[in-house]
């Protein structure tokens, strides 16, 4: 993947492709789609296929994939996006693979409304259209576990029982050298990477990119960093939460608006007290506004709420602030000279997130409050959890579970209509059918709690 000065894709043609691939001894595309819940779904060509499918897209049934079409309209057609040609390093030599990720359209040539990456290019021309262009950066934290004999992950035995920033084990910081290199290798570059509260828990930062790009970012590292852990007897999880007893996991998004035709930081005002912009003030107030509809994206698992409001650092109020990390959005603090990185960071997110879907439903929520001129209320910087309970009760709490977040959903207007109609009822009803599951089960902790006392 190439990109420019400003972290966009560099436009590539269908013989540049096409020379790169034979240049690279490829044999076989892996062309990558998501369904509405944001696992991968691919199809795999031979190499002599490609010029074929780069002229007229690869037609497929999308009648079993999650949120797509009924059988009676399920012909679809993935369209690659050359930009995004990259050799997967894990492959052999004999079986060299590149990869593409493609957006779907109908037959007709219209991109499907029921494409999650369609959604966040429709988004993201709703900002360019108003001036603007949606850059993002992520904290991507995940669990790595040892296998047992027959390749399942055992929760009771992390990789490494490294406690915050600590230095991990010669073996554990091999893998994730490997990581990073396979990241590097893809055209990912990274910031950091180190290891988080919990024991078997790392964190890798991305660098800031255009948010199209960025979610493109997530979806390619999450399949690199499983292979990657596969390939070394681990298994990688971005369950937000798989272990009570330790910290859950989650994915920080650092986000910020640029002026489309020089590339500035809209965000920035070196005159107010928090660096922020007239822009930027309207904007948070909209995803604040919108934040607990936004939720049911943002955290998307019945499991996501068994981190926020009770792990570590993961938020509960609808709050913000500049070094309050129990806030839900929070301004990082900025070096003189570096005020061009203003930015804003939601907290919410976690890793098990539609990367596409997350990124359009935060930035159509801001936007709202920019053509609203929505008022940004006083920022809550003491600590949250144990100072000022009467002032907290008057503040705004998160879903509490994942039914509570998809009533607040179905209430947004807004939210809903980043989502668009297709997307949103297929999105309302899977989830809904998740929350049905979960809800009928009889936990381990019910039995122990009442089988013998009642």
């Amino acid at each position: 993947m190439k990109l420019d000065a400003n972290r966009h894709y560099i436009n590539m043609t269908r013989d540049e492709v096409l020379h790169l691939a034979a240049e690279e001894k490829i044999r076989f595309i892996s062309l990558w789609f998501t369904d509405v819940t944001g696992l991968v779904k691919s199809v795999l060509i031979p190499a002599a296929e490609l010029e074929n499918v780069l002229e007229n897209g690869l037609h497929f049934d999308g009648s079993s994939i999650e949120g797509y079409a009924r059988v009676a309209e399920s012909d679809m057609v993935l369209i690659p996006d050359m930009r995004t040609f990259t050799v997967l390093p894990w492959n052999h030599d004999e079986h060299r693979t590149a990869r593409l990720i493609c957006s779907v359209h109908t037959p007709q040539g219209e991109p499907f409304i029921g494409d999650p990456r369609n959604i966040l290019l429709r988004a993201l021309r709703a900002a360019e259209d108003m001036g603007y262009i949606f850059k993002t950066g992520m904290e991507l934290e995940f669990f790595l576990f040892r296998l047992d004999a027959a390749g399942k992950p055992i929760l009771d035995m992390p990789q490494d029982y490294a406690g915050y920033f600590d230095m991990p084990d010669e073996a554990s910081q091999r893998v994730r050298r490997e990581m990073l290199a396979t990241l590097s290798q893809m055209g990912i570059r990274v910031d950091s990477t180190h290891s988080e509260i919990g024991y078997g828990q790392h964190e890798i930062g991305f660098q800031y990119n255009h948010a199209l790009v960025s979610a493109d970012h997530v979806l390619t590292a999450r399949v690199a960093l499983k292979t990657v852990a596969q390939n070394n007897h681990l298994h990688c999880t971005f369950m937000p939460r798989p272990i009570a007893s330790m910290a859950g996991s989650g994915m920080h998004t650092h986000q910020s608006l640029h002026d489309c035709h020089n590339g500035l930081n809209l965000f920035m005002d070196t005159g107010h007290e928090y660096g922020l912009s007239e822009l930027a003030r309207h904007f948070l107030a909209g995803q604040l506004a919108h934040a607990r509809a936004m939720c049911a994206v943002l955290a998307p698992l019945v499991n996501s709420y068994k981190r926020l409001g009770t792990s570590f650092e993961a938020p509960v109020y609808v709050t913000w602030a500049h070094i309050n990390r129990s806030a839900l959005i929070r301004v990082p603090g900025t070096k003189p000279g570096k005020e061009s990185h203003t930015r804003l960071e939601l907290r919410c997110p976690d890793p098990a997130s539609n990367p596409y879907l997350a990124k359009a439903v935060m930035l159509m929520a801001g936007l709202d409050g920019i053509r609203q001129k929505l008022q940004l209320p006083e920022a809550l910087e003491e600590t949250l959890l144990t100072r000022n309970r009467g002032r907290l009760r008057q503040v705004e709490v998160l879903p509490g579970s994942l039914g509570e977040a998809l009533d607040a959903l179905l209430e947004d207007e807004v939210v809903m209509n980043a989502l668009g109609p297709f997307i949103s009822e297929r999105y309302l009803t899977a989830k809904r059918q998740e929350v049905d599951s979960y809800n009928r089960q009889v936990t381990q902790w019910e039995l122990d709690s009442y089988l013998t006392r009642f």
